[in-house]
């Protein structure tokens, strides 16, 4: 926390020497980013105050073409029924089956049980 503290206050100083009319470029060199950088930091201050310059993670909130469990139940089924199909011959029933949208084969390997030989 102490870290994250330290560097939100030298994130804050960047910007206020900024609007105290110190150029970007200046204040990027002194700082050790880029000038992009501190105009992200800018515009973060500018929404969201003294928080908007806390580190922000670049995980995307959702994950819109993520498998339904839906879909991952019926691979299960599907490879206990036939446990020599691959991912190729799964995803092919599952769209003679009508599932839209299909998972990618290399989606389909993760979600499979292991076969029995």
């Amino acid at each position: 926390m102490l870290v994250e503290l330290r560097l939100v206050e030298q994130r804050h100083q960047a910007v206020f020497e900024v609007l105290e009319g110190v150029p970007v470029t200046q204040v990027a060199l002194r700082y050790g980013v880029t000038r992009q950088t501190v105009h992200a930091w800018l515009r973060r201050y500018a929404d969201a105050g003294l928080a908007g310059l806390v580190n922000q993670s670049s995980r995307p909130a959702t994950c819109p073409n993520q498998m339904t469990p839906q879909v991952e139940a019926r691979l299960v089924e599907l490879r206990f029924e036939h446990p020599s199909w691959g991912p190729r011959t799964l995803r092919h029933q599952l769209g003679e089956e009508g599932v839209e949208p299909l998972p990618g084969r290399s989606s389909i390997y993760p979600a499979l049980p292991p076969a029995d030989h």
